[in-house]
């Protein structure tokens, strides 16, 4: 239950995540401060506007630190890295309340939730996931990193509702007392170490995603990923698998061509592997891991299946934009690290020309590298990792490389590169930060390019 009436509540990053806990606080009653790097001319008149009807105070390209002893509590937007700011790290040393955005939803929330976590397929599965609840007679919210900030639409839910929510490590790192009824970890690979900086706090932050369920909650892992499988003895809910690879005793598998899912000696079809609508192995796991978090919720096979079958996929992520002079454009700017990049390559079945780079996260791309298959017949590289991967490719002796300057050139010199019959993927393996504000603005410019040809 959230219970701010009275309190003074610090919002930290006044994009639209810290947009929505401003409101919800100060509808609760709180007395509402909020900061950003970013100075007051930096915001839109209408962004400015918003600021003055939710907050009380503003401190916009300043530190707030010399009012840190008004303050019972910080809330923290996704972005906003709470070891390195000195007044949330000063507010911490004082015993004050760090929450992140989505600790502060679930306070506010009245419905059920299931939440998503992992390195890669999080967006997809939770579209799937929460279409699949959709199909049900519940009212179902799908909200978080998807794109819907949890605390803007919290307090509209009811008991008989149900959350189904994308929750990336930067928003379960100041979690509290969050706790799903179901919760999955999709996969944990290398991501996001300019932020976290070890591969072991980054899997520690996905980790609290289950750290206060219990016997009552369940918990659906990857027993295909060595480091999501080790992760069962380390909560107390029931533990609950998915796998493209092995049959199980309990969860969600393939066998001889069919979805399945068991409850020790129950057997429940839910359909075939090739019905499942979205393409590539990567998805068939994503397909799994929802198979399992919807039975264990009690989401009747017929209504898992029919869902599967007619699923489309989610924008941004292995989207076909058109076919121009018979080559096919697919935008899958989703694609922020190397290993969502992998699971692009393999679904390609066609010759395809790959455009990679961006921000540089730390990431190593030779594991990438070695996964090229016969259907790539040149990348295009740009970005702040221009260099690296430029080395990475000379490395593993692939040759047809083309360099761009901007995003703009890197598509038309793709186009001139790419054959009829061929593909061009946008699957860059890097985040946008270096040209776009987010990914969403790059794969929308993608496609505008792609859409003027």
């Amino acid at each position: 239950m959230l219970e701010v009436k009275g309190k003074t509540a610090l919002v930290v990053g006044m994009a639209k995540s810290g947009i929505a806990c401003a409101k919800l606080l100060k509808d609760s009653g709180a007395t509402v401060y909020i900061n950003d790097s970013k100075k007051a001319e930096d915001f839109s008149p209408e962004e400015r506007g918003i600021f003055d009807s939710v907050c009380d105070r503003q401190f916009l390209g300043e530190s707030p630190m010399d009012v840190l002893d008004e303050v019972d509590m910080l809330v923290l937007s996704p972005g906003v890295p709470p070891k390195r700011v000195p007044f949330i790290v000063e507010a911490k040393k004082r015993g004050i309340e760090i929450i992140a955005e989505i600790e502060l939803g679930f306070r506010a929330c009245s419905a059920p939730l299931v939440a998503i976590t992992g390195t890669n397929g999080k967006t997809t599965c939770t579209a799937l996931t929460g279409a699949i609840f959709g199909n049900t007679e519940k009212k179902t919210y799908v909200l978080g990193n998807i794109g819907t900030p949890f605390s803007l639409l919290a307090p509209e839910t009811k008991p008989e509702d149900m959350v189904v929510l994308e929750a990336a490590a930067l928003q379960l790192e100041t979690t509290v007392d969050f706790k799903p009824i179901a919760s999955a970890v999709l996969n944990i690979t290398e991501d996001h170490l300019d932020r976290f900086e070890t591969m072991e706090y980054y899997t520690e932050c996905k980790e609290k995603i289950f750290a206060n369920q219990d016997k009552n909650d369940f918990v659906v892992l990857n027993y295909d990923n060595d480091i999501a499988r080790a992760m069962a003895g380390k909560h107390k809910a029931r533990n609950t698998w998915f796998s493209r690879t092995t049959v199980l005793d309990f969860g969600a598998f393939v066998k001889d061509g069919m979805i399945i899912f068991k409850d020790g000696e129950k057997i429940t079809e839910i359909c075939r592997a090739d019905e499942v609508y979205i393409p590539g192995q990567h998805n068939l796991e994503n397909a799994l891991a929802c198979t399992a978090l919807a039975f264990v919720c009690g989401v009747s096979p017929e209504i898992i299946a029919y869902t599967l079958k007619t699923f489309k996929g989610v924008e941004h992520r292995i989207e076909f934009v058109r076919e121009f002079e018979g080559v096919r454009y697919i935008n899958d700017s989703k694609g922020t690290n190397p290993d969502a990049t992998i699971n692009a390559i393999k679904a390609m079945d066609r010759p395809t020309i790959l455009i990679l780079g961006g921000y540089d996260k730390k990431n190593e791309f030779d594991s990438m590298f070695a996964e090229f298959n016969e259907y790539i017949e040149g990348i295009v590289v740009l970005g702040q990792v221009k260099d690296k991967l430029l080395a990475a490719a000379q490395k593993a002796g692939f040759k047809k490389v083309s360099t761009a300057d901007t995003f703009e050139e890197a598509v038309l010199v793709s186009r001139q590169n790419a054959k009829p019959g061929y593909n061009v993927l946008l699957s860059p393996a890097c985040a946008s930060y270096d040209m776009f504000r987010n990914f969403e603005i790059r794969g929308a410019r993608f496609k505008e390019i792609v859409n003027g040809f």
